[in-house]
């Protein structure tokens, strides 16, 4: 049986999603918005994956559809309407879209984008696994051909950002075949969407500058900022004191709690985002002593989960996360009830170490922590205490980002223990959990845990193939106990995102629940942002 989104619902929903702005004439006076953020900044789309990734992707390309402000479900965005028979979908595509460029936006670049991702296999590609293939049926239609039924599949077109064709075969670099490298150089270091802000200047390490678009099909709102400089690895002690001079807006997430309640108490604005995600301690199942499940669920009863909650409060009423009930987060199909909170056991710790096949006194856990991320630390020196109590020894090792991601394509160069915030990346617990745990996709910085178990691929495989509500949260309940029983990671807490901004800024998006779009990084849509002052 089809269902359809007609173009007037879509209409309508837009509205009340508050996705659209009122386009004005430019500004009297230059605003700037300045924040930061953990290098690197990939600005290829295609390649895109992490937080600053996902900023720079949502400003500067535009998608399929977007998540509902405020609510469930997902509103058309590039596209006005679609509909599916279950396993095909066709989507029928706005007819006012065009590059920055000037180039017209068609179902052509659609195809285009999709056949480059998929050609890539990097960044989020494998969210694509099942669609066999992408067809223009006409100039403002596009066919999604789907190999099986893939639930996930509408959620999963926050993640294609839509390129323009034209630039991109225009300056395609060498490479195998007739598309050389899909335009992989020209594209990270230019943009090619149709987004709010077009890039005027990018060094991955160290800034993107960006500029407004007067031409965005929705319109961008007078006091929307006129330039936006995303900052790249700035030290804790740099951005408090270029918001204390007024010379940043709004501070990565990655501040140690003690410096936001310091900036809140100086009149900083405490910003909120909660996107489906959590902090997990990574263990390498390839690596002795950890091969045994026997000493990862030690460690994992030996953590003290409530110790690391109170290291990331920032004021009684908020923290940088929530008690973890288990491997799914709080509020996702699957999860544990929030009653049913992770607790230190030391007795039980000291029982799973006895049964496993290793002995203390015969390793060293190397704990790594990632060196743009102070916070880390703290937790890596808790680790190092509660195994310690189990008579294990362990050293700490700061690793820089960009060193780390490249250590964990091996599995004999992973360390034992990694830290990593996870998110959903499309607000389904497909993208959080698929990536990670799915030995297809093992050894990237999501999955240094190198797992390789039948029961999780089969349900993690399951859940993306059943689509009933009840079905769905089944299937990762039963998946969530599987992760549990066998321990590839430490469950430490379900995380929210703290961001110190000053009163020059104002984000709805970030401040008020019903403006929230429960994806990582959508809250940071600059054009729905807005400048107080100059």
């Amino acid at each position: 049986m089809k269902t359809r989104t007609m173009s007037a619902w879509a209409g309508a929903l837009l509205a009340a999603t508050a996705l659209t702005a009122t386009t004005a004439l430019p500004a009297a006076a230059q605003t700037v918005l300045r924040l930061d953020e953990s290098a690197v900044g990939e600005l290829d789309p295609g390649k895109a994956t992490d937080y600053a990734d996902s900023i720079l992707m949502f400003n500067v390309y535009d998608t399929l559809v977007l998540p509902v402000q405020g609510g469930p479900g997902y509103a058309p965005h590039l596209a006005e309407s679609w509909e599916t028979d279950g396993s095909d979908f066709v989507f029928t595509l706005r007819d006012d879209v065009t590059f920055q460029s000037g180039n017209k936006m068609t179902a052509e670049d659609v195809v285009f984008s999709f056949d480059r991702m998929k050609a890539l296999g990097q960044g989020l590609s494998f969210l694509f696994d099942k669609v066999e293939s992408a067809e223009a049926i006409d100039e403002r239609t596009v066919r999604f051909n789907l190999s099986e039924t893939y639930s996930p599949f509408v959620a999963s077109l926050v993640r294609l950002p839509i390129v323009d064709k034209k630039l991109v075969m225009e300056n395609l670099g060498e490479g195998e075949g007739e598309m050389g490298d899909w335009g992989q150089a020209f594209l990270s270091a230019n943009a090619a969407g149709t987004g709010a802000y077009s890039v005027s200047a990018h060094n991955p390490q160290e800034e993107t500058v960006m500029q407004k678009n007067p031409d965005y099909f929705l319109g961008i709102a007078d006091k929307a900022p006129d330039e936006v400089r995303l900052r790249y690895s700035l030290e804790a002690a740099t951005v408090r004191t270029l918001l204390a001079q007024g010379e940043h807006d709004i501070s990565s997430q990655w501040l140690p709690p003690e410096v936001i309640k310091s900036l809140a108490a100086d009149g900083a604005q405490l910003l909120t985002e909660t996107g489906g995600g959590a902090f997990y301690v990574k263990m390498n199942t390839t690596k002795p002593p950890l091969d045994d499940v026997n000493c990862r669920l030690a460690l994992a009863n030996a953590y003290d989960y409530a110790a690391g909650l109170t290291m990331v409060a920032i004021t009684d009423e908020v923290a940088q996360g929530s008690p973890a009930t288990g491997a799914v987060p709080v509020g996702m199909f699957g999860a544990n009830p929030e009653s049913e909170t992770l607790e230190r056991d030391l007795e039980a710790a000291k029982q799973y170490l006895a049964d496993c096949q290793y002995d203390p006194a015969d390793f060293t856990l190397e704990i790594s922590w990632i060196g743009e991320v102070p916070i880390e630390e703290r937790f890596a020196l808790l680790m190092q205490a509660n195994f310690a109590e189990l008579g294990i020894k362990s050293e700490i090792r700061k690793v820089p980002w960009a060193l780390f991601t490249e250590q964990v394509t091996k599995p004999e160069n992973t360390p034992h223990i990694s830290q990593i915030f996870v998110n959903a990346v499309t607000g389904d617990p497909d993208t959080l959990l698929f990536p990670m745990y799915h030995s297809s996709l093992a050894g990237t910085w999501q999955s240094p845990e190198y797992l390789n178990d039948e029961t999780v691929d089969a349900l993690l495989e399951k859940g993306r193939t059943v689509s009933g509500k009840e079905e769905r949260d089944a299937v990762y309940s039963e998946l969530n106990d599987r992760l549990m029983e066998i321990a590839p990671s430490i469950y430490a807490y379900d995380r929210q995102s703290i961001f110190a901004a000053s009163d020059r800024v104002r984000a709805p998006a970030l401040s008020d629940p019903d403006k929230a779009f429960g994806l990582d990084g959508m809250g940071f849509s600059f054009r729905l942002m807005e400048m107080t002052e100059e």
